[in-house]
């Protein structure tokens, strides 16, 4: 077995267990209420439109080169990571609407990252040398996202006692087999990843802070819902954005690009969580919700 195959094993395991979770918890009740606290419209175009764009342009300023400019725009195609629920409970953010966004979201990425990257891609200077297949894409994430959260959602109607036996082990499980991909390839790219350069990552951290600005502005209501846009808006899904590159740009410097980059955003990410829990707790006292969303039937 070659190192990219164990990497897009892994990486799917993750993706799909965390998917699976998805479907064992939504609800269109969630899903209603999770749009109605926020404004959904700029929302989708920020996370969709906005910070790809500004992906592509912070690319052509610092002159980026294909690889390097491909490995930040899909990242910026792959909004709402699986950490921002984590990240928001530290930093005193409303948790629900996290739990809420965050299950939500990978099912707008099916058609919204293949598009978002199409036109990131499109708008680099180095656009002719990028080799993107949108068609292949968008079947593999109907079949990496689609097919978990249906499987997850059909067992929840079959037998909500069992899904609920599940969810946990299968979480943690989801998430080890993530963590454990990311490790993974940091080790095995460790030259190339410290090889990406200080331009990139300043293109990154300048991408990573405009977004979480621009999430900022599509919250309704109090502090704690500004916080989780501001978090899910700048903390890239690493795990999609992994498995795009390793679908579409096989070796070369896109995945160890990703992986910077990556990292660089779980860095950023605890820095914001670090100074809103730490120096800026807010007016608005912490609210306390559990981790995620009842399975139908949990007793409250």
């Amino acid at each position: 077995m070659t190192t990219e195959s164990l990497i897009r094993i892994l990486t799917l395991v993750s993706l799909g267990g965390l998917l699976f979770a998805v479907g064992l918890r939504l609800t269109l009740s969630q899903i209603v209420e999770s749009l109605r606290r926020c404004r959904p419209a700029p929302l989708l175009l920020i996370n969709f439109a906005g910070v790809p764009l500004l992906a592509a342009g912070l690319a052509r300023l610092f002159a980026l080169d294909s690889e390097r400019s491909a490995a930040m725009i899909l990242l910026a195609a792959a909004p709402f990571a699986p950490v921002v629920p984590v990240f928001a409970r530290m930093a005193h953010a409303d948790l629900a609407l996290a739990a809420a966004l965050t299950t939500v979201f990978p099912l707008l990425c099916v058609g919204g990252t293949p598009a978002a990257c199409l036109i990131g891609f499109h708008l680099t200077d180095e656009h002719a040398a990028i080799r993107f297949n949108a068609t292949a894409t968008l079947l593999t994430l109907s079949a990496a996202i689609a097919l978990p959260v249906g499987a997850g959602v059909l067992l929840r109607r079959i037998s909500p006692a069992a899904g609920r036996r599940l969810l946990r082990p299968i979480e943690v499980a989801a998430e080890a087999a993530g963590a454990l991909a990311l490790v993974f390839v940091t080790a095995t790219e460790a030259r190339a990843v410290l090889a990406t350069g200080w331009r990139p990552l300043l293109a990154m951290a300048i991408l990573s802070e405009a977004s979480l600005f621009l999430g900022r502005l599509c919250a309704r209501g109090t502090e704690p819902s500004r916080r989780v846009l501001a978090l899910g808006t700048s903390n890239r899904n690493i795990a999609l954005a992994i498995l795009l590159a390793l679908d579409n740009f096989s070796g070369g410097a896109v995945l160890p690009g990703v992986v910077a980059n990556g990292i660089l955003l779980i860095a950023l990410g605890l820095v914001h969580v670090a100074y809103w829990r730490f120096v800026r707790p807010g007016k608005d006292p912490p609210v306390v919700y559990e981790t995620a969303p009842s399975l139908p039937g949990t007793a409250e």
